[in-house]
């Protein structure tokens, strides 16, 4: 390793040790062992501007081993981002910009949040998907608009979780050859030894999922991994995995050991690393020339965005309506017109809300340039297909549909990617009850703060036969559960217009649309109250005749079984108002005063739901104002699973009656 390389190489080691000891907390081992991979990627290779972090045609990089941040922190350090050294001496410390895992959003440099392992890897698979289909629909001879490449480090534990292995089954077969990982072969996880749970061989695994892979046997040789890299590149057909052969700890008494992962090594094991290696005992110590080293770069780094910046206005001078297109895209600019949606439904008596959203899909694939997705292997019931816009594939970029495969988990990882790329409205579909494979994954892109759209049909009992391991009981409210998710159920077509309108408008939260099998009547008596007030949340779709006694509150499907129970008590003399709630979050956001309008003091309230009661009082003031299920379903047509289920009028009636 020439000079400057080890100097470099021992700063990054050593400020990220310092930052686990003075912090008493994080994880060691991984920095001292990958130090060299991450300068090889950095300073040979990254794309980046440490001015413009956001810079479009950037590289991207992706620490899929997020326990290993304190690396992370050390190279934007270095490399000039706006990450001081007094952040880094502040490392996992409230209010800091240096957290225990990186996280998008608050840390310049961080292009996604890592931490649950396998989900970084995902996630770079849709970043590769990305920007393979952004430049095949954009780029033009001569102007390489959209070029640059998704870099990583990857590790055991990201390769033992299951949705690396679907990931990477998906990207072999893809052909994203922008896809490059350096994987931390340390064979040391925190029980031990890897071969007490992992023998395989990964070297074939990774090649029968159509990876390039290579091999550096020495960590410590820079130049090895960089003509590694550089073959990398040079297959433009496969994404590559380099296994290099590391060493936890490297360097320091505990090396190779299980006790150098996750605690601090101690000022005495510190002391004595930083003895070996030569290096000055002063704590967050960096070299003039590593410094100089880096700061070298800034220029050519502000260079490379200029040089961009002048292709993107001669592409616009030559491609004026493609330029504006992606510059829309790439700033992420949205405009839904609602009515158009709704005017798909004029003609339209009764459909699911899986058949609307799939009409709603068709429209919104003409009306947005962006928008993107698939399904997980579903598409025929998900609605989910867009039908002009072609198959994404290893043959063909510019397909706006993606084939994911059974594969939920990493479907969900690569939304996120897609969406945390830019220049993208991704959407996945699969049925609501298997959305427990994609909770992680919805968790995530809530913590991130992004937009993914996740379509989930089937959402009842009412899809009938297919019986209880299909049928969603506690699913809805489980999402509703974890913060900065908006779930929307919509009652018909109309409000699964309003629905799909929000969720493409919301770039700060991802959104689950939940989507019935069951066809249910289009309520055009109700339209104009839909169209203004159903992005609220809830609002009253049918007042009460006279003085409410009653306020039904209806999500979905049931929104139908409360309007005839409206009639039927009518019948008796009972006066109710029937409100749908579409969705919690966005009536949650109204004003006081509105939600008092819709929801009034001193009024009963019940509620109509198939699902779980739990939670509903925060609305109804007792769960036993709420007509739920608190059981498995069983497998009968819908209609029947409803009947005995109690969805009927005569039972919701009864109930109502008996609360007040």
């Amino acid at each position: 390793m020439q000079k400057i390389d080890q100097a470099c190489v021992n700063t990054l080691r050593f400020l990220a040790a310092d930052q686990v000891e003075k912090a008493k907390s994080g994880h060691p081992g991984f920095p001292l062992g990958t130090a060299p991979l991450m300068y090889t990627i950095w300073d040979r290779y990254m794309s980046y501007n440490p001015a413009n972090p956001n810079w479009f045609n950037r590289d991207r990089f992706i620490l899929s081993p997020g326990h290993g941040s304190a690396l992370l922190y050390a190279m934007l350090h270095l490399a000039g981002y706006d990450l001081s050294i007094d952040e880094l001496k502040n490392f996992r410390q409230w209010g800091s910009k240096t957290p225990g895992h990186p996280e998008y959003g608050l840390t310049p440099g961080v292009d996604v949040s890592t931490g649950p392992l396998g989900h970084g890897f995902a996630m770079g698979v849709g970043f590769a998907i990305a920007e393979a289909m952004l430049g095949a629909q954009y780029n033009k001879p001569d102007f390489p608009v959209v070029d640059h490449y998704t870099f990583g480090l990857t590790s055991d534990g990201d390769l033992m979780e299951g949705v690396s292995s679907e990931a990477a089954s998906l990207a072999g077969t893809l052909g994203l050859g922008k896809l490059i990982y350096l994987y931390d072969d340390n064979k040391i996880t925190i029980e031990g030894d890897t071969n007490i749970a992992f023998t395989e061989d990964v070297e074939a695994r990774f090649k029968a999922y159509g990876w390039q892979v290579l091999r550096v046997a020495d960590s410590e040789d820079v130049e090895a991994m960089a003509a590694a890299i550089a073959e990398a590149k040079a297959d433009t057909m496969h994404p590559s995995l380099i296994i290099v052969r590391t060493h936890i700890g490297f360097g320091s008494p505990k090396q190779d050991s299980a006790s150098c992962h996750g605690e601090p090594l101690g000022a005495e094991a510190l002391t004595a690393t930083k003895e070996k290696a030569g290096w000055p005992q002063e704590m967050f110590y960096v070299p003039a020339e590593v410094k100089e080293h880096f700061d070298s770069k800034l220029v050519d780094c502000a260079a490379k965005e200029a040089s961009w910046n002048a292709l993107m206005e001669d592409y616009a001078m030559v491609y004026p309506a493609l330029a504006k297109e992606l510059q829309d895209r790439m700033a992420g600019n949205t405009m839904v017109n609602l009515q158009a949606l709704e005017d798909i439904f004029k003609d339209t008596a009764k459909n699911a809300t899986r058949e609307a959203s799939g009409d709603v899909i068709q429209v919104l694939a003409a009306q947005l340039p962006a928008l993107v997705g698939g399904s997980a292997d579903l598409g025929p019931s998900n609605k989910t297909i867009m039908k002009a816009g072609g198959w994404f594939s290893k043959l063909d970029r510019k397909g706006r549909n993606i084939h994911f495969g059974v594969r939920e988990h990493a479907m969900g990882t690569i939304l996120n990617g897609i969406s945390l790329h830019g220049g993208f409205i991704p959407f996945g579909g699969t049925f609501l009850v298997f959305a427990d494979f994609l909770r992680p994954t919805i968790r995530m892109a809530a913590l991130m703060g992004i937009q993914a759209i996740f379509v989930l049909t089937h959402d009842s009992i009412a899809l009938g036969e297919d019986g209880p391991t299909h049928q969603p009981i506690e699913t809805t409210m489980g999402l509703r559960l974890i913060p900065n998710v908006s779930v929307i159920r919509p009652a018909d077509a109309l409000e699964t217009a309003m629905a799909w309108q929000q969720a493409c408008l919301n770039k700060t939260q991802p959104t689950c649309l939940l989507l019935s099998r069951q066809k249910l009547p289009v309520m055009h008596e109700y339209a104009a109250t839909i169209h203004e007030n159903a992005a609220k949340g809830a609002y009253v779709l049918s007042p009460a005749q006279g003085e409410a006694k009653v306020v039904l509150i209806g999500t979905g499907s049931e929104v139908e079984l409360a309007l005839k129970a409206q009639a039927k008590l009518a019948e008796e003399g009972i006066a109710a108002s029937v409100v749908s709630m579409p969705s919690w979050d966005l009536f949650d956001k109204q004003s006081e005063e509105y939600k008092a309008s819709v929801l009034p003091a001193g009024v009963t309230k019940f509620a109509v739901e198939a699902g779980v009661p739990y939670g509903w009082s925060r609305y109804t003031g007792s769960e036993k104002n709420v007509l739920g299920i608190t059981t498995f379903g069983a497998s009968a047509p819908g209609g029947v699973m409803l009947e005995k289920y109690g969805f009927t009028v005569e039972n919701l009636v009864a109930k109502v009656k008996a609360a007040l």
